[in-house]
């Protein structure tokens, strides 16, 4: 190449930088692209473009420019350097982080590319964390969907099948969280759930408390009377109750054998029972103690006819 040419591109390379250094990337991009056409086989004006198309959020560019750096330059640590970034902001973090290893690899002495690749594996490390997190909580979540669908066969209306489906995802949720919040521990109640508020009350979720129902069968006979007639009085149609697993003296529904055994039943936790006319389900939160801190396991389902903690409420 004429030795004009390469001036040339080098005196557009210096506009560009100054550009950059201005915060004029567009412009910046442009004088490159002009300095490039000067001078096709200068790695460092791809490298340079690179960085002003990443800088424009034009991660695409960005990348392909990083790629004909290391095709022109193999060796030269900036070109992996510009890969890895364009790779980061396109979330390819697995990817970013090869990237940036390479470029250490060409350069084991670079400080700008050690502090990346410390601060993209611990980015790294964040999100499996995250994602294990999110993956843990889907699992103790139940299948809201199916439990709708099963509510719409036996209630009338989509707005009710809407409403007490929310009535019980919102109470679920809520004791799950409330059962690692209070270091393992939760009050035993029962909410009913009233489509329309009373004269008496505004509040279309009225609260019970229970801890006393489960002592003795006495104890629970009078407090399932109780009940029956408190739905009947607030108009109720739909009833969940929640109680821990350490409140229950009678029935101890987890020491049934053959089928009326089930995968968790040794372990700690609480029941969720929820209450409909003729529609009746159960469910264990199995519970445990880890790292100090206690962590709600995936739910299971039992068949409420064999593990009722309370029977029906509603006839």
């Amino acid at each position: 190449m004429a030795a004009s040419s390469e001036e040339g591109a080098a005196s557009l390379k210096e506009q560009g930088n100054s550009l950059f250094k201005a915060g004029n990337y567009l412009k910046a991009a442009a004088i490159y692209t002009q300095a490039i056409k000067a001078d096709p086989s200068n790695a460092a004006l791809y490298s340079n473009r690179s960085a002003a198309f990443l800088n424009l959020l034009k991660v695409t560019k960005a990348l392909a420019d990083a790629e004909m750096t290391i095709q022109l330059n193999p060796t030269w640590e900036k070109g992996y350097f510009r890969k890895g970034s364009a790779l980061e902001a396109m979330d390819r973090l697995d990817e970013a982080l090869a990237a940036y290893k390479e470029a250490l690899q060409q350069n084991p002495k670079s400080t700008e590319v050690s502090t990346k690749i410390k601060k993209l594996s611990q980015s790294i490390r964040n999100n499996k964390k995250a994602k294990d997190r999110a993956r843990a909580n889907e699992e103790k979540s139940l299948n809201f969907a199916v439990l709708k669908s099963e509510l719409g066969q036996k209630l009338n209306g989509e707005t009710l099948v809407e409403n007490v489906h929310k009535f019980f995802k919102d109470l679920f949720e809520t004791s799950v969280k409330d059962w690692c919040a209070n270091g393992g521990k939760l009050d035993a109640r029962v909410y009913f759930y009233r489509e329309k508020e009373s004269e008496s009350s505004q509040e279309k979720v009225v609260i019970v408390a229970v801890d006393k129902a489960f002592e003795s069968p006495d104890t629970l006979s009078s407090c399932l009377t109780f009940l029956r007639q408190h739905a009947t009085d607030t108009s109720s149609i739909a009833a969940c109750l929640v109680v821990p697993k350490q409140c229950i003296s009678f029935p101890q529904v987890w020491k049934g054998q053959g089928s009326r055994k089930w995968k968790h039943s040794q372990l700690d936790g609480f029941f969720i029972q929820l209450e409909l006319c003729a529609f009746r389900r159960l469910w264990f939160i199995p519970c445990a103690m880890e790292n100090g801190q206690p962590v709600c396991r995936a739910p299971e389902q039992l068949e409420v006819d064999s593990h009722a903690v309370i029977g029906p409420l509603f006839r």
